[in-house]
């Protein structure tokens, strides 16, 4: 957002004086379209999104009206949408430089049932110890987000590099040259230069193919390594590696029964892999017990309580034993 102005309003007249009152020459073009996108209000004397909305872009168009000297705009230009917040009845206008929302990073064309964002497939992967020299598996891939994102983490990749902004076509606001400039910087970040191990699984050969296809767009296919594989025949012959995953919750992909059989057998997994570390994002409610069931691994190192959209979820950490101090000092 671009902070346009902010000011006090407790009745819809002070709103429409507040807007009508600012530049807006300075920032829409005659043939401009403008409109507010969304309003919202908290703890204010003026509450209501839809009539804000109307008074906001009516005052607006009076401004316009006097600079232009034109009493109809046709609105066939280049897109400015706004916001309006109003919080304790101070009223904040900022102009959206993004449009879409700055999660679609515009490389997941093809998403599978159930999918984790891209941003947080990308704070999962932050939040854990997990470094790009070591083995990274996702079992439950899906359309393949938490691989992609780790890929363009270890490379430097700008994660806005494959996605348009609204800003850009605004040619009286943002000189072009300086797109130019920060798209060649972005590029020149990507490192090419390392060598991953990101591994992608899942049991559906058609979810794999959606993967295959996003990681192709992200400019990232070459680094990833996926296959077709149930995640009871997880097996790796590294050691110290990390399985970071956002398995199936019950909400819309299984019964309950199946979920604590699938957690148990992640367990089971872990009890294999003891050296290995488990980050597991779920919202099925039983899934620590499930997964004790199966496995030695009584309870999780850490848990941290994340929503994904709407639904309360978990973020279920599971250290596995530490490498030698030699190798740990490695990877400082």
């Amino acid at each position: 957002m671009i902070k346009i102005d902010s000011f006090r309003a407790q009745t819809y007249d002070e709103l429409f004086e507040g807007v009508k009152a600012i530049p807006w020459e300075r920032y829409i073009p005659e043939d401009g379209k403008f409109w507010v996108t969304k309003a919202n209000s908290v703890s204010s004397k003026l509450f209501s999104p839809t009539d804000i909305q109307k008074i906001v872009k009516k005052a607006m168009v009076e401004r316009l009206k006097q600079t232009y000297h034109s009493s109809w705009f046709e609105e066939t230009g280049e897109s400015y949408p706004l916001r309006i917040s109003i919080l304790k009845d101070i009223v904040t206008i900022g102009l959206d430089t993004t449009g879409a929302s700055l999660h679609k990073r515009g490389y997941r064309k093809f998403t599978a049932p159930a999918p984790v964002t891209e941003t947080l497939a990308a704070a999962i992967l932050l939040l854990s110890p997990w470094h790009p020299d070591r083995v990274l598996v996702d079992p439950f891939c899906g359309s393949r987000t938490i691989p992609i994102e780790a890929a363009m983490i270890a490379l430097d990749m700008a994660p806005g590099l494959e996605r348009e902004f609204t800003a850009e076509t605004w040619d009286n606001l943002v000189p072009k040259k300086a797109w130019y400039e920060a798209v060649t910087e972005a590029n020149d970040r990507i490192r090419n230069d390392v060598s991953l191990n990101i591994q992608g699984y899942d049991i559906s050969d058609e979810v794999l193919k959606m993967a295959r296809a996003n990681a192709a767009l992200a400019g990232v296919e070459e680094h990833i390594h996926f296959q077709q594989r149930d995640v009871k025949d997880f097996s790796n012959p590294k050691k110290y590696g990390f399985v970071i995953s956002n398995p199936p919750y019950g909400e819309r992909l299984s019964t309950k029964e199946e979920m604590y059989e699938l957690y148990r057998t992640i367990g089971n997994v872990m009890d294999a892999n003891d050296t290995w570390s488990f980050f597991l994002l779920s919202g099925y409610e039983d899934a620590p017990k499930a997964i004790a069931a199966g496995g030695n691994r009584s309870k999780p190192t850490k848990n941290r309580k994340i929503y994904n959209g709407m639904m309360k979820t978990y973020l279920y950490q599971y250290m596995g034993t530490k490498p030698p101090r030699k190798e740990r000092k490695e990877h400082e």
